[in-house]
């Protein structure tokens, strides 16, 4: 989700490259740097901070360049730091690189590069590998280089390379992260993200996993990973340059909507291994000795990440038989909680700065439990303050309601859950194979829920909804936190009153406010309490109210007993919460949409909390 942009041709270069970094600024970052190639060697400048601070750096070696890259970097290995910012360069100091992406093996090459190949390490990043890597595959062909590097590598990456060896040349490779590159003339392009470079041309290429380029002012050669040269088709932009931030989009949200199938798969990448069936998550480690005495767990957190903490408890304590207490962040020091030894505080916060949450964990620590934190992101207060840390790597959430660092809090509390469960031996290792196959399904089941196909029958069904003040969600077992998730979205973009219940519950209270016509969402995923939800059902469906269903594939009574069905693809009915909260995000999404609400910025709304 960093940010990257390359020149190379006969203007200003840095001007280009610091013009196009600030265009790539909406996207989130927390460090900014550039490299030129200028007479025989690569300079650079980086730092912790923003691209203006970067921009008010630059001196006169930076001037009269003809090519370079730059990058804005959203930490995922290491702190937001001088030294961690890119680009990197390698022990030499002639190969520079910017990269997007995330390389899952970089700890066995680090540690081979440094005893078997004498090199020595600048930063924590994993992007500093690729420098060393290139270098140590360089041979006078930068292309030939890079295409040996990668084939060592695992995990994604959308990378840049200069070489002061090989002047007014970069070298580009992509795998799982955007890359494109525009068409100029006399002067070419590469950008992470079409903003960057929509002031200089509109003629682009969009680069195929798997995919090479080499780019001079003068040529664009594009190669496949056996170095045969690919044929690319010039895409005309026409978008705006709003547009085109949004990714050609109408609103942040729904773009991050539809970036949640890669931010579940980056977020369980390096911590699950397919073979064995087993989740590694190696930032968090317990001893035997701290599992066996482990007698409870908090979950700490505030409004979404709430919900996420209450399918936490359900899977911990399903999977791992440890009693889990979930706590509205903002009460939980008020109640004078009875916190002590053999206890584990887990703190859930998209921001890491969420005054609420960030009370919590140091209440916690006060008492000697110690804290893992769940949160997106690297160097925050919460992420510094905790004793262990678990990533979520959504990448940056620009629109106030969170969608996939919801998400991605789910799957951190899903691996959590296995793991202790394996860890305790109260989750056998066939199951877990189960859960962790499962898993490894999501994101290709998320993008079916995302197809055209799929989003037009909830867009129809949304035009209903908005023409009401109210509404309801109803689920039972792990179908009640989705409802309140569900309930909390309609309530924050369509300003529309929605109440999630539980559904046995209906009966004691909430069924008066029943009325002919009123839309009831009813999450029905739960195999377990199906035939106790079709009866739930009934009950609204006798007093009037319009039920809108969402529910598995092959659970066909459901359809049988409501107005409208949304199906999901089939799934272990533990992991059902990752696919059923999307369609009431979409729901949320297409009912304020058609209700003139303002879906980014919704009234009296902020995306981090850092006041009590």
């Amino acid at each position: 989700m960093c940010g990257i942009v390359g020149y190379t041709g006969s203007k200003e270069a840095s001007e280009i490259l610091i013009g196009g970094l600030k265009k790539l600024e909406y996207r989130g970052y927390d460090s900014a740097g550039i490299a030129l190639q200028k007479n025989g060697q690569v300079v650079i400048a980086k730092a912790a901070g923003s691209v203006a601070d970067l921009e008010k750096s630059l001196d006169d070696r930076f001037k009269a360049v003809k090519a370079g890259i730059g990058h804005t970097r959203w930490a995922t290995h290491g702190r937001p730091t001088d030294q961690n910012a890119h680009p990197h360069s390698s022990h030499s100091g002639e190969i520079v690189v910017v990269h997007n992406g995330i390389i899952e093996n970089n700890r066995l090459l680090r540690k081979w590069l440094i005893e078997e190949k004498g090199y020595s390490f600048r930063s924590e990043t994993d992007t500093e590998v690729l420098a060393h890597l290139i270098e140590e595959y360089y041979d006078g062909d930068l292309l030939e280089a890079v295409r040996k590097s990668v084939s060592t590598v695992e995990g994604s990456y959308a990378l840049v390379a200069v070489t002061c060896r090989e002047p007014d040349r970069l070298v580009c490779a992509r795998k799982d992260s955007p890359l494109i590159i525009g068409f100029g003339e006399g002067e070419n392009f590469i950008a992470s993200d079409i903003p960057a470079l929509l002031n200089h041309t509109r003629n682009t290429c969009i680069l195929e996993d798997g995919e090479f380029a080499s780019i001079t002012a003068e040529k664009v050669e594009v190669f496949n990973l056996e170095g045969c040269p690919v044929e690319k088709e010039i895409f005309k932009v026409n978008w705006d340059i709003a547009a085109a931030e949004k990714g050609g989009y109408d609103h942040f949200m729904l773009k991050e909507i539809m970036e949640q199938p890669v931010a579940v798969r980056e977020t369980m990448r390096q911590r699950i291994d397919a073979a064995k069936g087993r989740v590694v998550p190696t930032e968090f480690e317990i001893s035997p000795d701290e599992l066996a005495r482990l007698e409870k767990i908090y979950i700490v957190a505030c409004g979404t990440a709430y919900h996420a903490g209450l399918i936490g408890k359900a899977v911990i304590e399903k999977l791992a038989g440890i009693p889990v207490e979930v706590e509205v962040a903002s009460e939980f020091r008020y109640r004078e909680p009875l916190l002590g030894e053999n206890q584990l505080a887990i703190v859930i916060s998209q921001s890491g700065e969420t005054a609420d949450t960030l009370a919590g964990l140091r209440l916690a620590r006060s008492k000697g439990v110690k804290v893992l934190a769940i949160t997106n992101v690297v160097g925050s207060t919460v992420s510094r303050e905790a004793d262990q840390v678990l990533f979520t790597w959504a990448g940056p959430e620009i629109a106030v309601a969170s969608t996939k660092a919801y998400l991605t809090q789910l799957i951190a509390v899903y691996l959590i859950a296995i793991y202790l469960g394996e860890a305790r031996k109260t989750l056998k290792p066939e199951k877990a194979a189960e859960l962790v196959k499962g898993l490894l399904a999501l994101p290709s089941q998320l993008e079916r829920i995302l197809s055209e196909e799929s989003i037009a029958k909830l867009r129809s069904y949304c035009d209903h909804l908005a023409t009401w003040e109210r509404a309801f969600f109803l689920g039972r077992n792990l179908d009640f936190p989705v409802a309140m998730e569900g309930a909390l979205k309609l309530k924050e973009i369509s300003y529309i009153h929605a109440e999630a219940c539980a559904a046995g519950e209906l009966k004691h209270g909430p069924l008066a406010l029943i009325v002919e016509g009123l839309p009831v969402i009813a999450l029905a995923t739960q195999k377990a309490v199906l035939d106790k939800t079709l009866s739930n059902i009934h009950e609204v469906n006798a007093r009037g109210g319009a039920v809108f269903a969402i529910t598995q594939e092959g659970f066909d009574d459901v359809a049988r007993q409501v107005e409208s069905v949304f199906y999901l693809p089939p799934v272990n009915d533990i992991l059902a919460p990752v696919l059923a909260v999307v369609p009431t995000q979409l729901i949320a999404y297409y009912a304020a949409l058609a209700r003139g609400s303002s879906v980014d910025k919704p009234r009296n709304l902020a995306k981090s909390v850092t006041v009590e």
